[in-house]
């Protein structure tokens, strides 16, 4: 059972404090839950992975709620925010590459690709509920403080962090369980 099967549509749906309506989420240990309420990939990401694999890459194929247009996940930090007039968005955590997405591009390797690749999508927060629908404008604002950017961050999973690391991460709005993770010495969401 996976939670990873998006499927494009045209139609208003409300976000809540836990996601999408209607999202299903099957794994609730790794995925969901307030800190990955919607997950996100810029379109300009999908569009090079669709040139690096050498065939169409559907919107919500790694399983995004959302793709947005003109973003690049390279720019995205944690922090960052996502607004519409009434829904609001906060950027926690990358998305770090499992089985299941290997298995959902037929890939065994796939995995250890996208970490290489480094243009995660990313995990948000929901700031304040309100409606989404495709072609609806969504406003980026850069997290003002010390900026580290989703890349970073997964190459940083699973390691120790350094006192300088730790500071870092205690000065962004990152995911509520790596910022519990610094006191334990490794990185984790």
């Amino acid at each position: 059972m996976s939670g990873i099967n998006k499927r494009e549509t045209s139609g208003r749906l409300p976000v809540g404090l836990e996601g999408l309506e209607g999202d299903t989420i099957c794994n609730r240990r790794h995925h969901g839950g307030r800190e990955q309420a919607v997950y996100i990939e810029g379109n300009l990401t999908r569009l090079w992975w669709q040139e690096a694999l050498g065939r169409p890459v559907l919107h919500g194929l790694f399983g995004e709620n959302l793709c947005l247009e003109g973003l690049d996940n390279r720019d995205v930090a944690a922090g960052d925010r996502f607004a519409t007039a009434e829904l609001l968005l906060e950027v926690t955590a990358p998305r770090m590459p499992c089985r299941i997405l290997s298995e959902r591009m037929k890939d065994r390797s796939f995995a250890k690709r996208y970490m290489e690749a480094a243009r995660p999508g990313f995990y948000c927060r929901v700031v304040q509920s309100g409606v989404i629908a495709a072609g609806m404008d969504m406003q980026h604002e850069p997290f003002q403080g010390e900026r580290i950017l989703m890349a970073e961050m997964m190459d940083h999973y699973g390691t120790t962090p350094s006192a300088d690391l730790i500071k870092r991460y205690s000065n962004v709005p990152a995911h509520a369980k790596l910022l519990a993770s610094l006191s334990r010495g490794k990185i984790s969401f």
